[in-house]
C-alpha cells in the first residue's frame, strides 16, 4: 500500500512539474518583464489570474475552503519551474505567506471569507509584518493596536509588504498591552495609505501606513497575547522554504544559461566550454545548485510531515542558508562566465542575478539564518 501511495504522489509531482514546466515555455516574455520593471503591480495580472485557473493559488489550500488540499511538495515543484521564467510573482507572497498566516490562524470565519477567494487568485492577501530595517524579529513590532469601543484601532507603518499594490488587504502584527497579534485590514479601509520602493529586480515593496484604522472585532485573526505571533512565524518559516525553491529554478536557468554560451562561444577557434578551467568552474557551479536541491528536498519534506517541529525549523535555516549563498554565487559567476556581454542590461543573465538578489534577503539572507541555525541548535542542547 506504501508503494501505491509512493507511486501516486510521484506521478502527481511529474504532472504538475510538466504543467508548470509548459505554462513557462508557453509565456516566458523577458522584453515584456524588462517593460515591467518599477511599474504597478510588478508582474502580469493576466497570468496570474491564469496561475489562479490552473489552481496553482489553491494548492496550500485546503478542500473545505476551495483549495486543492496538497502539499509543500507539490508547490516547491510549481515554483522551481516558475522561477525559470521569472513568473512566480506573487505566488509566494500571498498564496504561502499570507494563505499560510491565515491557515494557522485562529479566525474560522475570517478564513472562510478570504481562503476561497485566495484559491481562485480573486482575493490576494498580503502580510505587514516588518519594520523599520527588516529582519526576523516577529517581536519588534512598534505598531500598535488599543480598544474603540467594540473595535480597535491600529496605528503604524509597516515597509517591505511584498504583493501591495495588487493586495485585497493587510494581515497586520501589531501590539497592545496584552502582547501582539494579527489583524485584517482591508486595502481601502480609511486612514491606509501605501507608497512604494523597489526591489534589485525593480518589483515594488510596498510602504503602508496605518492612521487610526478601525479593525472590527470580526477582522482579529490572532488576538493580542503572549505567543500571539506564533502563526505569523510558521508561516514565514513556510514561506522562506518556497522562496528557496524559486530561487533553485533561478540558478537552474542561469547555470543552464552559461553552459548553452559555453559550447557556442569560440575562442582561439574551439568553444569555450572545452576550456578545463572553465569546466571545472561549471561543475562547482552545478555541485552548488544540487547541494541546493538536497537541502531544499530535506526542509519541504519537513514541512510536510511535522512543520510545527523544532527541528524543521532547522531544516528551514539551513535550506534557506544554503540557496541563498548557492544562488547569489551561481548568478554572479554566470555573468562572469559570459564575458563582456554579461554585463549589459540587454543580456537575460543580468535578470535572472536581479532576482536571486530579491530571493536571497526575503525572508533572511544567509548570514542571518546560519545565526539562527545555530542559535536554535544551542536552545535543543
Amino acid at each position: 500500500m506504501r508503494a501505491i501511495v509512493q507511486t501516486e504522489t510521484a506521478e502527481q509531482l511529474t504532472m504538475l512539474r510538466d504543467s508548470a514546466a509548459s505554462f513557462v515555455r508557453d509565456n516566458t516574455d523577458l522584453k515584456a518583464l524588462r517593460a515591467r520593471r518599477g511599474t504597478l503591480p510588478g508582474f502580469d495580472a493576466g497570468l496570474t489570474r491564469q496561475m489562479g485557473a490552473l489552481g496553482w493559488f489553491g494548492i496550500l489550500v485546503p478542500e473545505a475552503y476551495g483549495g486543492l488540499g496538497l502539499g509543500f511538495a507539490e508547490f516547491s515543484v510549481v515554483l522551481e519551474e516558475l522561477g525559470k521564467g521569472l513568473l512566480a510573482e506573487p505566488l509566494v507572497a500571498s498564496a504561502v505567506l499570507a494563505g499560510r498566516v491565515l491557515l494557522h490562524g485562529d479566525n474560522e470565519s475570517l478564513k472562510a471569507r478570504l481562503l476561497p477567494g485566495l484559491a481562485e487568485a480573486r482575493i490576494l492577501p498580503c502580510v505587514a509584518w516588518q519594520e523599520g530595517n527588516g529582519g526576523l524579529d516577529t517581536d519588534a513590532a512598534a505598531t500598535r493596536v488599543e480598544p474603540n469601543g467594540s473595535d480597535l484601532r491600529l496605528t503604524g507603518r509597516k515597509r517591505f509588504v511584498a504583493g501591495a499594490p495588487a493586495a485585497a488587504g493587510y494581515l497586520v502584527s501589531a501590539r497592545s498591552s496584552n502582547g501582539c497579534g494579527l489583524y485584517w485590514v482591508d486595502k481601502d479601509a480609511p486612514g491606509v495609505t501605501e507608497q512604494y520602493e523597489w526591489r534589485a529586480d525593480q518589483t515594488p515593496s510596498g510602504i503602508v501606513t496605518f492612521d487610526q484604522v478601525t479593525v472590527a472585532a470580526g477582522n482579529v485573526l490572532c488576538a493580542a497575547a503572549p505567543g500571539g505571533l506564533a502563526a505569523l512565524e510558521r508561516a514565514i518559516e513556510e514561506a522562506a522554504v518556497m522562496a528557496s525553491a524559486e530561487m533553485l529554478g533561478v540558478m537552474e536557468a542561469a547555470l543552464q544559461m552559461a553552459l548553452s554560451y559555453m559550447r557556442t562561444r569560440e575562442q582561439f577557434g574551439k568553444p569555450i566550454g572545452s576550456f578545463q578551467a572553465l569546466q571545472h568552474k561549471a561543475v562547482d557551479l552545478y555541485i552548488q545548485q544540487e547541494l541546493s536541491r538536497a537541502v531544499l528536498s530535506d526542509a519541504v519534506r519537513g514541512l510536510d510531515t511535522d512543520g510545527s517541529a523544532p527541528a524543521t525549523s532547522k531544516l528551514v535555516s539551513r535550506c534557506k542558508s544554503r540557496c541563498s549563498e548557492a544562488g547569489l554565487r551561481i548568478a554572479r559567476e554566470v555573468i562572469q562566465l559570459h564575458g563582456a556581454i554579461g554585463f549589459t542590461d540587454e543580456y537575460d543573465a543580468g535578470l535572472y542575478l536581479k532576482r536571486a538578489l530579491v530571493l536571497s534577503g526575503w525572508f533572511g539572507n544567509s548570514t542571518a539564518h546560519q545565526h539562527r541555525f545555530g542559535a536554535l541548535t544551542r536552545q535543543a542542547a
